[in-house]
């Protein structure tokens, strides 16, 4: 936005110099010369030039500072606001000499920051409840009993110091500072004369489970069918979140959504209580129906279909409301095994990690070989640094500046895509196999925050789809681009046919950022014969499978033109991300420090952005969706050697992961259908995961797509 006429927007107006800055802005101006009376409820109700209508250049980028307090009456069960002479951080000390350097900590005592060091707190009046609040925060589930007697004996040789004490909590808090508590005066060191500090031990979800017995009790889990999940997060612990009602999956809406239902819903799912009950589809929107509304936990639940919940019709709520939780999760430190070296900036560079450290010796850092490096790989590369998703996977950087490190030390890495941890992946341990050494070969990252999500549309493609019996001489440039089985090469042409099952495909993008080609367009490639540009070798694989998952007949489709056909009506304004300014010495505010963030518009109806004509950019914008008519070239799939029978119908989008996207488990779709020889019935079609593993047996035999997301 730009045609900043307030004090406080005349503060930040020019924060973006002309050369390229971080704190600038990317992507286009959607408002200008924006003029409000002040009792407007959104900035789309000022007055403005019209969305995308302006002059203005990102250097005139305009911001806001906000006041510190909230309007009078302001309410927001979803922010902990924690004042000074609350707590702020809170840690477990392992005081057990086998336990000091596991991770992750479940058990010891509760300390809270306090000035330069730590303090305690005092136990008296200490319950289960209490327990499971600091467990909640600590990223775990539950609490369970523990030994007091050895460590009333540490605290009697130990010089402590305490900082609170009287600390009572109902348990379904999601921060101590919720709790009633009181703090110590004066001399604390000398404080809970009758008592010892607070000891708390934990139970860890299954995904950070140690020990045989607790390996036991993740297979168990895995095993059993979920009733709910959480998609489209970068982190564990953090997505939207999905039931599973009647043996198909769906969202829940955001209204009254909270931290205390969001809490039900992270400890179900084995991690601890929520640090953020989001709203708005801020974890992309979901498909198929929204089967919860107004779920109102009261915290102390087991599982989330125990809240109070009203069901809903269509008109209650859209896919632009769905719910979405951030998790406390266990701290691991696997951030601290894996850096990046030599980007130009923190979300981009070579990847280094670190091997030995879990033996206790100096952990000594190393190059990974590129070689087999992909997008799955540095999804998880990015997840480890708490980046986000990753834009790119590079198997080259000799680009990028090289720093001291220049061992190969990892290789062979293969990544499912959901791993925490580059160790967690395949690899050749020790025994490395790289063909290419040297930091020129290495694997390097660049990460994003967002990514793309695509789907089909599926019940497109079971309205639309027919057989056509296609002369051979209309099918020179789809032979030319391999569109046809390869039982054609011998046909007799120009005569005869081939036998064609054709549907249109719509690809919608849901997820948070637009989806662009891997490669540039300076990498395209022209087909003369079709007349078009290629900028994606396999944008889509089609494939007909018996009932066991033999393939009997294949498609695929290059991206002939990836564009915006249509996009969605009605949009939303999102925060994305939080800066930190300091007020310019001369201003009335110096010193002052405020959060402010940067504004990100989408209009009333969603904007295209790419177009393949005269050589236009190639893409599909967040909210958009690209349609390929059944009645083009290769959008088809030749079952002219077909036998009639009983087959499945799958569409997998992106099959080779050439894009990073936020979940790739909804890139498959898959249909039941039925020849007859002379004609198919289509039925049943849904996106691969839309079903529960009952209902998905009965339809197949056979493992669909991976999945990139932690379930």
């Amino acid at each position: 936005m730009c045609g900043a006429t307030s004090p406080a927007q005349r503060l930040l107006h020019g924060l973006c110099p002309r050369s390229p800055h971080p704190r600038c802005a990317a992507g286009r101006i959607w408002l200008d010369n924006v003029n409000c009376a002040g009792n407007e409820k959104s900035i789309r109700d000022c007055k403005h030039r019209g969305w995308g209508n302006s002059d203005c250049s990102h250097e005139e980028d305009a911001g806001v500072i906000c006041k510190d307090e909230r309007i009078p009456g302001f309410k927001d069960s979803n922010v902990i606001e924690t004042e000074q002479s609350h707590v702020e951080e809170v840690r477990l000390r392992a005081v057990v000499s086998g336990s000091r350097r596991r991770l992750p900590v479940t058990e010891g005592i509760v300390e809270v920051r306090y000035k330069d060091g730590w303090a305690q707190i005092c136990d008296e009046g200490w319950d289960s409840k209490n327990s499971r609040v600091i467990c909640g925060m600590m990223g775990f589930p539950a609490e369970k009993k523990v030994n007091r007697n050895f460590y009333k004996l540490f605290a009697e040789r130990q010089q402590l110091n305490y900082r609170l004490h009287s600390v009572s909590c109902t348990g379904t808090e999601v921060h101590i500072s919720m709790c009633t508590f009181q703090f110590y005066r004066g001399n604390s060191s000398a404080a809970c004369s009758s008592g010892m500090p607070a000891v708390v031990s934990c139970l860890p979800g299954p995904l950070f489970a140690t020990g045989g017995a607790q390996k036991k009790k993740q297979r168990q889990q895995q095993q059993s069918q979920p009733r709910i999940r959480l998609k489209g997060g970068a982190k564990a612990g953090e997505g939207r979140v999905e039931v599973l009602k009647n043996n198909e999956w769906g969202t829940i809406c955001d209204d009254r959504w909270n931290l205390l239902s969001a809490s039900v819903v992270c400890r179900e799912l084995g991690f601890g209580s929520a640090k953020e009950a989001l709203t708005g589809a801020r974890m992309g929107q979901g498909t198929g129906p929204i089967h919860l509304n107004e779920v109102q936990c009261l915290g102390t639940e087991k599982s989330l279909w125990s809240c109070p919940f009203k069901n809903i019709t269509q008109e209650d709520c859209k896919h632009t409301e769905d719910a979405a939780v951030r998790c406390n999760i266990p701290y691991m430190g696997y951030e601290n095994l894996i850096r990046l070296s030599g980007g130009r900036s923190r979300f981009e560079g070579r990847v280094e990690v670190a091997v030995g450290a879990a033996e206790g010796d100096e952990p000594r850092w190393g190059l990974v070989c590129g070689e087999g490096w992909g997008t799955l790989e540095a999804m998880v590369a990015c997840r480890q640094l708490g980046l986000g998703f990753a834009n790119h996977g590079l198997q080259e950087t000799w680009y990028w500046d090289a720093s001291n490190v220049t061992e190969m030390v990892l290789s062979g890495v293969k990544c499912a895509g959901h791993e925490l941890s580059l160790s967690h992946c395949q690899h050749h341990g020790s025994s490395l196999n790289c063909r290419n050494t040297g930091t020129r070969f290495a694997a390097g990252v660049i990460c994003s925050e967002t990514a793309s999500d695509l789907l089909l549309h599926a019940p497109l493609v079971q309205e639309t789809a027919y057989i056509e019996d296609r002369p051979l001489h209309m099918l020179y440039c789809a032979a030319e681009e391999n569109c046809l089985s390869s039982s054609a090469r011998h046909a007799n042409w120009p005569y005869g046919h081939r036998r064609l099952l054709r549907f249109s495909s719509q690809i919608h993008n849901n997820g948070r950022a637009d989806f662009r080609p891997k490669a540039g367009r300076h990498s395209w490639v022209w087909h003369e014969c079709h007349r078009h540009y290629h900028s994606m070798d396999i944008f889509t694989h089609y494939d007909i499978l018996t009932p066991n998952g033999t393939k009997v007949a294949e498609g695929h489709k290059a991206s002939f033109c990836l564009e915006d056909t249509e996009c969605e009506a009605g949009g939303i304004v999102r925060l994305w991300g939080t800066v930190k300014l300091r007020v310019p010495a001369e201003s009335p505010h110096a010193g002052a420090v405020a959060g402010t963030s940067r504004v990100l518009f989408l209009p009333a109806d969603v904007a295209k952005r790419y177009e393949c004509a005269n050589f236009g950019e190639q893409g599909i914008t967040v909210g958009c969706w690209d349609l390929y008519r059944h009645d083009i070239d290769c959008q088809w799939i030749d079952i002219t050697d077909v036998k009639p029978g009983n087959y499945i119908l799958q569409v997998v989008i992106n099959p080779n992961f050439e894009v990073a996207e936020s979940d790739f488990t909804n890139n498959a779709m898959k249909c039941n259908c039925k020849y007859d020889g002379h004609r198919i019935w289509v039925h049943s079609c849904h996106i691969g995961d839309a079903l529960s593993e009952e209902a998905s047996k009965r339809f197949e035999q056979y493992p669909g797509q991976l999945n990139n997301q932690i379930s």
